[in-house]
């Protein structure tokens, strides 16, 4: 983990991360983002409406991933956290997602947060639903066909919690 550097997203570094975030979308296996959204929706929904986006970078500078982190409600509900992870295809199996997810869980304890909560995991993503099962994470309950996979058809996601 200490060959990885996080810092704060910047504008840049979104624009930089841009043919990623298309790729990922665009793929229909993992996340619920229309896949043509535009940059500037995609710089809304992930840099503005968070509370905190930051990138992970190899020594060099490049950016392997990204993580947005928010409160998952608003009220009586903003305790718990949520967080979006995006690994970019060369950075995969490399440990960038569990540094991500390790660093997010610490910022979100400096933030006052008390859990973290994944709501929508596809179900058919194994290797994701894996590493959060090992980083602590439970499957609290599981939506059935709730997500259009672009392979597998409708699929479940996975409701999972961890209290921090």
């Amino acid at each position: 983990m200490s060959a990885f550097t996080f810092t704060p997203m910047s504008y840049a570094d979104f624009k930089t991360f841009w043919p990623a975030f298309q790729q990922i979308v665009a793929a229909q296996e993992t996340y619920a983002i229309e896949p043509d959204i535009t940059r500037d929706d995609a710089y809304r929904l992930w840099f503005i409406s968070p509370r905190t986006t930051f990138v992970v970078k190899d020594a060099t500078g490049g950016i392997l991933g990204t993580y947005y982190l928010k409160a998952n409600a608003a009220g009586p509900g903003d305790h718990v956290c949520n967080c979006g992870y995006m690994v970019a295809d060369a950075a995969r199996g490399k440990g960038v997602a569990r540094a991500m997810c390790e660093h997010s869980q610490q910022q979100a304890r400096e933030l006052g947060f008390c859990a973290m909560q994944f709501n929508a995991v596809v179900s058919t993503n194994d290797v994701a639903v894996a590493l959060w099962q090992r980083l602590g994470f439970a499957i609290v309950g599981t939506v059935p066909g709730a997500y259009r996979h672009a392979q597998y058809g409708d699929v479940d996601t996975h409701v999972m919690y961890k209290a921090l």
